[in-house]
C-alpha cells in the first residue's frame, strides 16, 4: 500500500508539504525528528490529508499532480 500525504507545518501553518511513502507513521517521524531536508526547517509537522493506493503508479501519480500548480489549487479548496 502507498500513501500519498499531505502535511501542514505547526510553526507555519501556511506551510504545507505533499509527499509519499509505504509507512505513513515512520515518515512522519522522519519529518519531525529533522531528517527530511525540505521539511527540517518547518517542523514540526501533523498529517492534514492522506490517501492510500494500492497501485504504485497511480499514487506517484496522484503525488506529481498534488505538487503541480493546479494540483496545490484542488488540495487548497477541497482539503
Amino acid at each position: 500500500m502507498m500513501y500519498v500525504y499531505i502535511l501542514q507545518s505547526l510553526s507555519d501553518p501556511e506551510r504545507f508539504y505533499d509527499g509519499i511513502t509505504e509507512d505513513l507513521k515512520s515518515r512522519l517521524k522522519q519529518h519531525n525528528v529533522g531528517e527530511v531536508f525540505h521539511t527540517a526547517k518547518y517542523k514540526p509537522w501533523k498529517i492534514k490529508n492522506y490517501f492510500a493506493f494500492e497501485d504504485h503508479k497511480k499514487a506517484y501519480a496522484f503525488e506529481k499532480y498534488l505538487k503541480s500548480g493546479s494540483g496545490r489549487a484542488f488540495a487548497k479548496k477541497h482539503f
